[in-house]
């Protein structure tokens, strides 16, 4: 790890100018900035993110974030840490992430995404929060919401915004107090006791519903105005389709799209039972968005791009081989490639000089 000083992060984000403020939270503000990654001569400019606390509270948000996102580094699904800065106030930098929110997607875009692209969303964050259940120790994100994934340029979601996530050693551990947010939260997490990975799967299921509807979480305006109040008895009574968001077009009855959609209906339901051992595990419920999206006869965006790539080269007189993988995935062994992902959100105002920022 190489350190930055904290002028020359200042200096990458202008200051911590207004205009590169790429997302504000109740804790902080989260700016992008371009700093020179790698060693040697051929560093070259990478943009990254850099989350910065608003007040002490924040702050300690902030640092606990930093300690969990080092320690889930590898899992698939998580937005990636880039670096910190050590001492008081501390800084954020992780990977920019240039398309946005889920929720951005849902309730902003001009365009709706179509269904496969809802499914495949769903797909990786149900790996990403499989990967955290699964770590030992276990993490408990307590806020996922569709804010709170991100969309890199590689057309991956990735879960984000670990400031009230905990890290759960053992059964007797002691459990913060409950947290989270309004309509994703867990009715039965009521006290520190209650908290496992059952809370997640909950929120999680809140996700599934708002990507498959397009419906905000809580709208005063509806009745009734919780999501899961709305959804859960019109897929009881079989009436799955009148919860398809109505901006895209609705798959044909009796078609393979139109029954993996209420599959993953049937999931988000299950996810959401007010009984607590009903609801399934992340394996689990990445086992069926998996099905799901295959039954649909839908495949990834990127397999199909690397397939083109792969086919240019060949026309190019170049040799290649392919071979799909078990997970569909093309490799093209005289090609490799990476993507860039994006930034996250949070704000502030400013950090002592003395500081310094680590990157990998």
């Amino acid at each position: 790890m190489r350190e930055i000083s904290y002028q020359e992060i200042e200096a990458a984000t202008g200051g911590f100018a207004a205009k590169n403020v790429v997302g504000k939270g109740s804790h902080g503000c989260v700016y992008r900035a371009r700093l020179r990654g790698g060693t040697g001569h051929g560093r070259r400019l990478v943009t990254v993110a850099v989350k910065k606390a608003s007040h002490p509270q924040g702050e300690a948000k902030l640092a606990n974030e930093i300690a969990v996102l080092a320690a889930a580094r590898h899992h698939p699904g998580v937005v990636n840490l880039v670096g910190a800065a050590p001492g008081q106030p501390p800084l954020l930098v992780m990977e920019f992430m240039p398309n946005g929110s889920l929720h951005d997607l849902l309730h902003r875009s001009p365009r709706p995404p179509p269904w496969p692209r809802r499914v495949e969303i769903a797909l990786d964050v149900a790996r990403a929060m499989r990967a955290l259940h699964g770590a030992a120790p276990r993490v408990i994100h307590r806020d996922v919401k569709t804010a709170n994934v991100l969309l890199g340029r590689d057309g991956r979601a990735r879960l984000a915004d670990f400031s009230l996530a905990v890290r759960v050693a053992a059964a007797g551990a002691p459990r913060p107090a409950p947290a989270g947010t309004m309509g994703y939260l867990d009715p039965s997490y009521t006290e520190p006791g209650r908290l496992g990975p059952e809370s997640d799967v909950f929120s999680f299921g809140v996700v599934l519903l708002e990507l498959i509807s397009g419906r905000k979480v809580m709208d005063v305006n509806a009745s009734p105005s919780s999501i899961v109040a709305w959804a859960l008895p019109l897929i009881g009574a079989g009436l799955a389709r009148q919860v398809f968001d109505g901006r895209v077009a609705a798959p044909s009855p009796g078609t393979d799209a139109e029954a993996a959609i209420a599959r993953v209906l049937s999931v988000a339901a299950r996810c959401v039972s007010e009984t607590v051992e009903r609801r399934p595990a992340m394996a689990e419920v990445a086992s069926e968005l998996r099905g799901a999206l295959e039954s649909g006869g839908w495949h990834r965006r990127g397999r199909h791009v690397v397939e083109r790539v792969c086919r240019r080269v060949v026309l190019w007189g170049v040799q290649l081989r392919v071979k799909t993988t078990r997970r569909s995935k093309v490799e093209c062994t005289e090609l490799s490639g990476s993507s860039e992902g994006g930034g996250a959100p949070s704000r502030a105002d400013s950090c002592p000089r003395s500081n310094t920022i680590r990157l990998t």
